[in-house]
């Protein structure tokens, strides 16, 4: 034999659902047979999905991960190697990937290295593991190693002092903007350090907040990358290994994404797989005739179908003609179903209401916030009554600096910019609009001067620093975890930086009651940013 194939199943396990990925497993099992395939790699715990979280501490998982078993036994005339929960008669519970051939375990490793920091919680659920798993198959020594143990020099050494030739290694790595390139240009050193080959397969697909982007790779042992998988898509790629030059060989290898591409494939995978996995039809938001709503449309349609998406126009006192026109030029360019809701009488009843409480102290943000929150209960009110999920549209500047109102614009299930700067949001809607020759959002849209349109000749600068400095300064609070002190020190204006730092301190309350958003960063405002809501930290610290 001058060479064997490896098949790589990059997939999107449903979470929970063994039996549903064990199917999709034996089914790619023979779909690669069918490519001659003599091994297929599936990603990390792929037959219950990552993570998991607490459903791993449910008493029936070891009783359904045997059954599993016994589904996975029945493939013949293939290897395959994959990730489940092992857990003994102690009640100790391991990540683990099986080494499977006709209906025959070959061998079981245990994730040594097991990472509790950022978006993991591991070590919750997982006893670390203490040994290697070398094999040979097919006159070939491999090993196998899971996620986080790739990233550990020492157990990388290891196998190579023990003349493994490849490691297969499961991975359930989430995305942040240039991962890929960077898990890709890591490996790429060690691989070729250590002369070994390095097969790499990751999961895909939206779970929750987290993206996983799949980008599974191969790399040979000269640091060469023999084959790269598309990225924010399941895929089930079969590579060649040529025994005499001892290298994968591909020819359809995929092409790195550009970094608008990126993130908007990105967004679009996470809010197609939340909607459609929580069992929602479609989708309804507010089209203000803003940037924000504007994106959000776009990719709700990219995700879910124009049929499946619902746009509600809520114009008051404040909204310009223009913002009207724009949100239905694009509506109609979309071909969603588009409506127009005045809330002038609403809003007029909170005030009616309300006058013998307020009585004639001046308008403020108060009077704002009623336009804001009738719409939120309009939006509310239309999901409850066909079905369809609201999906906020704020973006991450406006969230970090409390720009938003509860039970009003930020009302709703989804918010799928909640990761998105508004600076990367404009780049975004660029992006989108030169993918056809008529773009989908109108020009105008992009370039007038944001505005939440609550009071006469609003702008939000008016409020907050141009958002080209904004984002900058909370970039640098926020991802850098850089002081006060250390971001007045690069230039910036003393005064409008505390003035940032403040809002964003003070308006942790709000986020915590936030709707959850695809992660694209290294610190959303979710699992990896937990600030306690009260405390007597000193500002800018």
């Amino acid at each position: 034999m001058k060479s064997f194939k490896i098949a790589l199943a990059q997939f999107s396990p449903r979470i929970g659902n063994i039996e549903s990925n064990v199917q999709k497993m034996i089914e790619l099992a023979n779909e690669a047979k069918q490519q001659n395939a003599d091994i297929i790699i599936f990603p990390e715990l792929s037959s219950i999905g990552y993570p998991a979280e607490d459903l791993l501490l449910r008493p029936s998982l070891s009783k359904r991960t045997a059954q599993a078993f016994e589904q996975l036994n029945q493939v013949q005339d293939i290897m395959l190697v994959f990730g489940f929960v092992n857990q003994n008669e102690q009640g100790q519970r391991y990540n683990s990937a099986a080494v499977l051939k006709d209906g025959q375990v070959l061998g079981v490793y245990n994730k040594q290295n097991l990472p509790n920091y950022s978006v993991f919680d591991e070590k919750r659920y997982f006893q670390e593991g203490h040994q290697h798993l070398v094999f040979e198959y097919q006159g070939h020594r491999f090993a196998v190693l899971i996620c986080e143990d790739l990233w550990s020099l020492n157990s990388i050494q290891q196998l190579s002092q023990l003349q493994v030739e490849t490691v297969l290694c499961l991975n359930a790595s989430p995305y942040e903007v240039g991962k890929p390139q960077h898990r890709v240009q890591s490996i790429q050193s060690v691989s070729k350090e250590l002369h070994l080959n390095i097969v790499y397969c990751n999961q895909v697909g939206g779970q929750d907040d987290l993206i996983f982007d799949g980008s599974s790779f191969i790399m040979n042992h000269t640091g060469e990358l023999a084959y790269l998988a598309p990225s924010f898509k399941e895929y089930l790629a079969v590579v060649d290994y040529d025994l005499e030059s001892k290298c994968f060989q591909s020819k359809d290898s995929a092409t790195a994404l550009e970094t608008m591409a990126e993130i908007y494939q990105s967004l679009v995978m996470a809010t197609r797989d939340y909607v459609t996995r929580s069992g929602f039809p479609g989708v309804i938001l507010g089209l203000s005739g803003g940037i924000d709503s504007a994106l959000t449309l776009a990719i709700a349609v990219d995700a879910l179908g124009a049929d499946k998406v619902q746009a509600v126009m809520m114009p008051y006192t404040y909204t310009a003609a223009i913002s009207i026109e724009d949100a239905n030029t694009q509506a109609q360019r979309m071909g969603v179903t588009f409506g127009v809701a005045e809330i002038h009488p609403i809003v007029n009843s909170y005030l009616q209401t309300l006058y013998p409480f307020f009585g004639n102290i001046a308008a403020d943000s108060t009077e704002e916030n009623l336009q804001a929150r009738s719409r939120g209960t309009l939006l509310m009110a239309l999901s409850n009554k066909f079905g369809n999920l609201v999906l906020s549209t704020g973006n991450k500047s406006e969230l970090a600096v409390g720009y938003c109102t509860l039970y009003g614009d930020m009302v709703g299930a989804y918010a799928v910019l909640k990761d998105v700067y508004k600076s990367i949001v404009f780049e975004l809607a660029k992006y989108r609009n030169s993918l056809e020759e008529t773009p989908v959002i109108p020009e105008r849209v992009i370039t007038r001067p944001p505005s939440a349109e609550l009071r006469p000749d609003q702008k939000d600068q008016d409020a907050l620093p141009p958002y080209d400095v904004l984002d900058a300064i909370l970039y640098a609070y926020i991802e850098e975890d850089q002081s006060q002190e250390d971001i007045i020190g690069k230039g910036f204006d003393a005064a409008t930086v505390k003035k940032v730092i403040r809002l964003v301190d003070i308006n942790e309350y709000k986020r915590r009651q936030g709707a959850i958003g695809p992660r694209i960063s290294s610190r959303a405002f979710t699992r990896e940013r937990r600030y306690p809501i009260v405390n007597e930290w000193p500002a800018g610290c």
